[in-house]
Parts: structure tokens; sequence; C-alpha cells
């Protein structure tokens, strides 16, 4: 077999590019940790505004009512993320010090969607409007908002033509916006119309359809609709986002009955606050907040004490709804609104089908295990496994949160296993009475390798083709397929059948050597698009499908390379790419060349059609042999960060680099997926923090 050697290559410019895209995409954004974490692992999150504490209340109250509203919203199982301008930087969500810099700033801006440009190009700081919070709300993949009261349509606006972009805004932007109807100063009934003109949903909260008039229950009005708990708005979200109108929906909620003040008395000082305003002739911006400082004052105080009360209401109703919403997305198996990576969560999501184990861990503590019934002083843990759950495990965890489907047991270990993937998609987990859970014991030396492997893996035979075709609607969304060797036969060629039908990329992991051949059995395999065998994975395939195979397979790396090029080779004809996986040497590559690398994107290059191969070797981040704690995990965390690449449209070296970062965090983890992964450990910055190794290539003929 003749090999070309191209040589060692950098890949500086490739990751300079990379830079500069991830620099253009994230360009003045700036996410709290806590809230990054909650996206990326589908918690609820409830977006606040700013202009609350920038220019709605006096300091101090607008720093400790800004700092009430998010416990409220913490206390309710939700995360707060409060949105603002902190020195032209869009934050979503504030530490305690930024959130008093603005309660005490005196020339902030109020941002709204006509500001950003100027705002940031200048290094400004100011609040987001109601319109302004919903921009990046949308963008950063939040739901729900919470605010005291939208802007409307002004008192004499058919002549003045004077209204809030918050109702615009309402009419673009698909998102729930919960708050205490429209503010009392405004002309309500316009509102309602105008809002109904740009096709926005409105219901009031609770057992009735007036209208709220903010500072009170009453306004006069009716809503078209009315929702009567956190459920029913939850559902009205749900559907709203999953039609894609493209427009937000109102919830109303009326203030707290024992909090409000008189209608009357608000009424009156309105009144006068109005006629006072157009004597001293001020308009636009600082109409609303000269409005709401005179009727505070002309009502002793009662305007601001209900708005306090509103708006922590808000935030109690507003975040039990974002619960409520989290968990109808999850039990439909997908996102109609938006994903914790934030993107829409009418995004197609991956699909992953495969195992899930309960494992027993057994380290001994001496490099070597003496046989013969003798008790090797060991440390033993219990943590959660199985290819597919390690796939979909990791990839959660890198914001990409797939669809995985599996079955285990209702028995002792389904709790534990719901419980500790709780940041995963579990609804398409099938739990069965009268099945065990799938349980897994490994004895590991003390150098970190595999010595024994003991598993009741019967529940796995349950993921039939009859359940997985019950996910359909998921398959045909997806951007890409994810199965492993656990699954039965029936179901892999079903899955390849399908994905033939309909044109979908699908990666098999071949588990371990038993189980690596079953796509192999048939023709099934060709339908594949790409595989991830070890060496001795390889070598079961390639014997499965008559190829000649070596008996003995080499240790030295030049060696293995050689013999893993032989064995894959045959492969090529129908995949469009092999990812062997060589352990402590890193991984190998081979595929159809596009731009000078291998091609790991589904559909960049026609496998039917001859074209150039190559094979390329990444070497493994060098890991300390007493920092290695557990190997299981390793491979599944390559595939997934190089999967998670491919879902970010990144090049075949990212991809490969986010892989290899992702499997040196697992190999430092009990777990076999290390909790440090996320989309900051495993970002561009991390990779090219790391020290990496030159890639060597061959071209193949």
């Amino acid at each position: 077999m003749p090999v070309c050697i191209l040589g060692a290559h950098t890949t500086v410019m490739a990751q300079c590019i990379l830079q500069v895209r991830r620099a253009l995409h994230s360009v003045g954004f700036k996410v709290h940790p806590f809230v990054k974490e909650a996206l990326d692992n589908g918690r609820p999150v409830v977006a606040l505004e700013s202009t609350i504490i920038t220019h709605g209340m006096p300091y101090p109250q607008n720093l400790s009512t800004a700092k009430e509203v998010e416990e409220i919203v913490r206390t309710n199982d939700a995360v707060p993320a409060t949105i603002g301008i902190l020195d032209g930087s869009i934050h979503i969500g504030l530490q305690n010090d930024e959130l008093e810099c603005l309660a005490k700033a005196k020339d902030v801006v109020k941002v709204s969607r006509r500001d950003f440009p100027y705002v940031l190009s200048q290094g400004l700081s100011g609040g987001t409007t109601v319109s302004g919070t919903m921009i990046v709300a949308h963008k950063a993949g939040i739901p729900v908002f919470v605010t005291g009261g939208i802007g409307g349509v002004h008192r004499g606006g058919e002549k003045t033509l004077d209204m809030s972009a918050d109702l615009t805004e309402l009419g673009r932007t698909p998102i729930a916006v919960i708050s205490a109807g429209v503010k009392s100063i405004l002309d309500i009934c316009r509102t309602l119309e105008y809002l109904e003109t740009q096709g926005v949903c409105v219901a009031t909260f609770g057992e009735s359809r007036e209208f709220p008039a903010f500072f009170s229950r009453q306004s006069g009005f009716q809503a078209p609709y009315k929702v009567q708990n956190e459920e029913d708005a939850a559902k009205l979200i749900a559907r709203s986002l999953a039609l894609q109108l493209g427009s937000g929906v109102l919830i109303a909620v009326p203030c707290p009955e024992e909090e409000a003040a008189s209608g009357e008395l608000i009424e009156e000082a309105i009144r006068w606050a109005l006629r006072e305003s157009q004597e001293r002739e001020i308009t636009g911006k600082a109409l609303t907040p000269f409005l709401l400082q005179r009727v505070n004052e002309l009502s002793n105080g009662k305007s601001l004490n209900a708005s306090i009360a509103l708006i922590k209401n808000n935030a109690r109703v507003g975040s039990r709804i974002a619960v409520a919403l989290n968990k109808i997305q999850r039990a439909n198996g997908r996102r109609d609104g938006a994903s914790p990576s934030g993107k829409a969560f009418s995004a197609p999501r991956p699909v992953v089908i495969g195992g899930i184990n309960v494992d027993f861990i057994a380290k001994a503590k001496g490099s070597a295990i003496v046989e013969g019934g003798q008790t090797n002083p060991s440390t033993v843990r219990q943590s959660f496994g199985g290819v597919g759950r390690n796939l979909a495990d990791c990839l959660s965890r890198l914001g990409k949160t797939p669809v995985f489907i599996s079955a285990m047991g209702k028995d002792e270990h389904s709790e534990s296993v719901l419980r500790y993937c709780r940041h995963m998609d579990m609804s398409g987990v099938s739990q069965l009475d009268g099945h065990n859970t799938a349980t897994y014991c490994a004895v590991i030396t003390g150098s970190g390798e595999l010595r024994l492997g003991l598993g009741d893996m019967e529940v796995h035979q349950q993921i039939t083709e009859q359940y997985v075709s019950g996910f359909r609607e998921n398959l045909c969304r997806a951007p890409l397929v994810c199965i492993d060797g656990n699954v039965p036969v029936s179901t892999i060629q079903y899955v390849c059948q399908f994905a033939r039908d309909h044109h979908l990329a699908v990666y098999y992991e071949p588990t371990d050597v038993d189980k690596a051949s079953k796509p192999f059995f048939s023709d099934s395999w060709r339908a594949l698009s790409c595989v991830s065998p070890n060496l001795r994975e390889l070598r079961a395939i390639s014997q499965t499908l008559g190829h000649p195979v070596p008996t003995d397979l080499p240790s030295k790396l030049e060696d293995v390379v050689k013999t893993a090029v032989a064995l894959v080779l045959p492969l090529l004809k129908e995949l469009h790419c092999v990812v062997v996986t060589l352990g402590q040497h890193g991984v190998l590559v081979c595929g159809q060349s596009m731009d000078g690398s291998v091609s790991l994107h589904p559909g960049s290059c026609n496998k039917t059609t001859a074209g150039e191969l190559l094979a390329t070797h990444y070497p493994a981040i060098p890991v300390p042999m007493e920092q290695i704690v557990n190997v299981s995990g390793a491979g599944d965390s390559l595939m997934a960060g190089i999967i998670a690449g491919l879902l970010d449209g990144e090049d075949t070296n990212h991809c490969l680099q986010m892989g290899l970062l992702s499997a040196s965090l697992s190999l430092r983890s009990y777990e076999p997926v290390s909790p440090e992964i996320n989309a900051t450990s495993v970002s561009m910055e991390q990779v090219q923090a790391q020290k990496w190794l030159g890639t060597k290539t061959w071209k193949l003929s």
C-alpha cells in the first residue's frame, strides 16, 4: 500500500480564522457564569430588565428591589439574568457590584432597539428597556422575561404618534413577557388595539380577564384571553414558540390585592402629572421617568410601594412559568423556543441512541492486580455510564442538549440515574417495569487500565426499532444521529435504513469488540457517515467484512498507524470518514480531502466519487500517569467534543482539538464524563492555551 507523507503541518492560520469567527459571534456580550451554566445545562432562566434599576426607582430602593427580585427567581428554582450594559458590553446576568454600579449611576442611557449601536460603539453604560431586554434575552436563548409593566401608546398618541418601542418589539421578537400589564399613565385601550395589530397574544393571569393597570388591578378593559395558572401560561407560551410566529406573548399579572393602591388616587395623581409634563414640555424618553416620579410624590409613596410589590409578584409568577415551560419542552423531547446554548429552541437537535449503565468502578491501589482470589486494596466508586449516555452527557455539557433515546428499568437504580442526569434531556428514556437498569462493574489497575468488565445489559435490548420509530420527527430534523453498539441489530438496521431514506448523517460508536460489527452483518453499514472504533474494534469490523486482518496488533505508533490505515482503506469506499481512537497515541482521522485536511462534515464531500484520501494523526494531550483516574469515558468524551465542533460548523482541526481536550478532562475524573467539561473549559480560548503537538498527514493511494 503506497503511502505518501505530506509531513507535519501547523494549524496557526486555521486557529486564527476560528478565533476571529468566535470573536464576531461573541462581540459585546458577557454572560454571567451562573447564567451560562444554566443555559448550557437546560435549566430555566428568567431575564430581568435594568431600566427599573437605572430609571424606574430612586436609590437605594432600586438596588434592594433588584436583589430581592433575583432572590425570588432563585427561590422558585430558576436562574435570574438581569440584563444591562456596562462600558459598551452587554451583560447577561450581573454581579452585585455591577448592580450597585447601575443603581448609583447618574448619566446612563435608556437603551432600546435603536440605541444599541451607538451605546456599544461609544463604550457607554445603560439600562435596557423592555424592548432592549427582549432582544438580548432572545439572542441568548432565554424565552421568559419578567418586568414591571410594559410601555404603550401615550395619552394623546392619536395626535402625537407617541408610542413605546415595546409594542413593536412584542410583534417581532418571540419571547414571553410577564408584566403587570400596561402602565396606567398610558392609553390602555389604544395600547391593546395596537398589540392586536402587531399579532401579540395577550392574556391575563388568574380568574379574571380584566386587564391590570400596573398600579391597580382594574383598568376597565378586557384582555382577549386569560390563563388561570403557571401551567396554563406555560402551555400557551410553548405553543406560540412551536408555531414560530415570530411574535411575542404578553402575560398580564395583576398587582397583589393587599398591596394595590387605590385606583382613583393614582388616576388623580396621573392627571396632575400629565398636566405638569405638558406645561413643562417634557416629552420623549424623559416623560415616563418624570411621570412615575411625580405620581409617586403625589400619591405619598403609594405608587412606589405598589410598583415594588407588583415587580416581586411578577418575578414569583414569571419564574414559576419559566420552570413549567422548561418541563413542557423537556417532556416534548424538543425545545420550541430557545436552547441552553443560546440558539433557537426550534433549531434541530442531534439525536443519540444508546445505552445507560450504572457503573461500579473498582480501582486497585497498586499498579498490578494480584489474581487467585486475594483481595486487592482498592477504591470502589459508583458512577453513571453507558456509551450513549456518555455521549449525550458530554454533548449536553457542551451546550448541544441532544434528544437521548434509551431504556432502563424502574428499580432502585433508575431514580439515581435521573438525579445524576438532571442536566440532560431524559424524556426519551423509557423506564420499564420488570427490567433491571443496566449495571457494569469495572476492575481497573492502579495505572488506570481496564482489567476486567462485568455487565448486566439485557435492558438495552428494549431499545427496539418500534420504540425508536416513535421519535421519527426528531430523527428527520436531526443534524446528526449517533448510535452505539449496545442497541439491538434490528434497531441499528432500522436507523440506517431511515438515514438512507431521509439523507441523514449517522455516526456509529462501536462500544466494544463484541458489539463493534453489528451494522456490518448486512449492508446497513453503507448508510453510515462515520464510525469511531479503536484498533481492536476496527480489526473486528474488517474481519466481519471478510478482509485480511493481523493476528497481533502493534504497540509502536508508526506500526499502529500503518495497521490502522490498512484496515480503514476498504471502509472508505463507502464511509465518509473513520475516526480511529488510539488511546495514549491520540487519534487517527481518515477520509476524503477537503481544503487539504480530512473532511468530517457530512455532505461536504461525495463519498461515492473518487477523491484524494488522507489520514491525519492527532497526538493526545499529555496527562501525567498519576493524574489518570478513569479511562472508561475518554473515548466517548473525545467523540462528543468532535461532534460538538461539527455542530458549530468548526473545521476538522478545531473539532479534533475540542475532542482531545474533552478526553483529557475525563481522564482526570472519577466520572466517565468529567463534570468540568463545559462550553468554557472546552472553548476556543482553552484550545489555544494548549501546547498542541504537530499533526502529521499521509496521502493514501
